[in-house]
């Protein structure tokens, strides 16, 4: 019986279907770019009167999320040409580098606003740490729960607990409570994947109702929070500012009915009635301006963007590739449903940016740094 020939050009045919730039995912590039595309848009109508009213360049934040957006589609091919599978032997390494920035953010070196000690201060730019620490820690947990994969008992868990509440104090310090709200989400997103017993899970869940109650009656919350709760709770009750936020966001989502007012047109967008609008309330901008079906649009966007991420998970080579989508699924769900949830008063008021549209660079830099990843696992899934 004759072997089978050797053919070179076979060899070849097979490498090139193994090539990672043939399986880049094109849907969630171009899902990206969407998304992008509307928040730069809706950046520039929420600032641009205040900017005139002002006697400043009105397109002066515009320019400078121009510019966030460009380095973040450089960030993202960063995490594309990197294997993902080189970070998880460094992952101890990333861990150590999360912890020392989030310190260092609390020495003299970081910048303060608002009470809140969180920014790099870098000439007019700022850098927040925990922003970069989410990724991180998608990294780090992913890394430790593909190894322990169908071992995970009490003393994995508790590792798993260690790994994730010591950045999660560092963050609380400064404070952020929103940001840690959003390391739980992946957390438990991450252990229900990767096999923790349900014990485990009702034990977590149990902790968290626990630390949620002591956190009130031991009075560590700040004053601004604890009006934020307020407002959410009891909006008719409250008189702070926290409530005038959300009924000026609910006003500005209401005036847009079906199809907005158009762009520019936005009268709660154009006489700034609602604070922080480019930033954290970036969805009442496009609730009055695009409408109930510009909402739907984005909000669709988002939903594409999840759904290429989940199905990434699932063709993913390993575990590990598989836990770091699932991971970035947690981190922009939980985001997305905070962010709309609290502009609509059906969530508490946290300050966490809606994600590819409100204005900020760090946030931005992270959220493109997780598409990176899954980028890369995606491509890789042959290989």
């Amino acid at each position: 019986m004759v072997g089978a020939r050797y053919s070179p050009s076979a060899g070849r045919a097979s490498r090139n279907a193994a090539s990672p730039l043939r399986h880049i995912d094109f849907v969630l590039v171009a899902s990206l770019v969407c998304l992008t595309g509307i928040g730069l848009l809706m950046v520039y109508s929420s600032t641009r009167q205040k900017q005139l009213a002002a006697g400043l360049d009105p397109q002066n934040y515009l320019k400078r999320q121009l510019l966030f957006i460009v380095l973040g589609f450089i960030v993202m091919a960063f995490f594309v040409a990197v294997d993902y599978r080189v970070l998880r032997d460094i992952a101890p390494v990333i861990w150590i580098g999360v912890l020392i920035v989030l310190l260092a953010v609390l020495t003299p070196l970081g910048s303060s606003t608002r009470g809140t000690q969180a920014w790099f201060q870098f000439g007019p730019f700022n850098l927040e740490p925990s922003e970069v620490a989410k990724v991180g820690l998608i990294i780090v947990l992913s890394a430790y729960l593909s190894v322990h994969r169908g071992a995970l008992e009490t003393p994995q868990i508790l590792t798993v607990l260690g790994l994730a509440g010591l950045p999660m104090i560092l963050i609380y310090r400064q404070p952020d409570l929103g940001t840690d709200l959003v390391f739980v989400a992946v957390l438990m997103g991450l252990l229900l994947v990767a096999g923790a017993r349900p014990r485990h899970i009702a034990a977590l869940t149990l902790l968290g109702v626990l630390g949620v109650v002591a956190v009130f009656q031991l009075g560590i919350l700040k004053q601004y929070q604890l009006e934020r709760l307020s407002a959410f709770l009891d909006p008719a009750g409250d008189t702070q500012r926290s409530a005038y936020n959300l009924r000026q966001s609910q006003i500005a989502i209401a005036a847009g009915g079906l199809t907005g007012k158009g762009v520019f047109r936005g009268t709660q967008t154009n006489l700034s009635f609602v604070p922080e609008q480019h930033t954290d309330f970036i969805f009442t901008a496009v609730g009055e301006e695009l409408g109930f079906v510009g909402a739907s649009t984005l909000l669709t966007l988002f939903g594409l963007v999840l759904w290429r991420t989940w199905r990434t998970a699932t063709l993913a080579k390993d575990h590990f590739g598989t836990l770091i989508c699932v991971g970035i699924i947690a981190m922009l769900l939980f985001q997305v449903f905070e962010n709309v949830g609290m502009t609509m008063g059906i969530t508490p008021i946290t300050g966490i940016p809606l994600p590819f549209v409100s204005y900020g660079g760090s946030a931005l830099l992270s959220c493109f740094a997780g598409m990176g990843l899954v980028l890369n696992v995606h491509m890789r899934r042959y290989s």
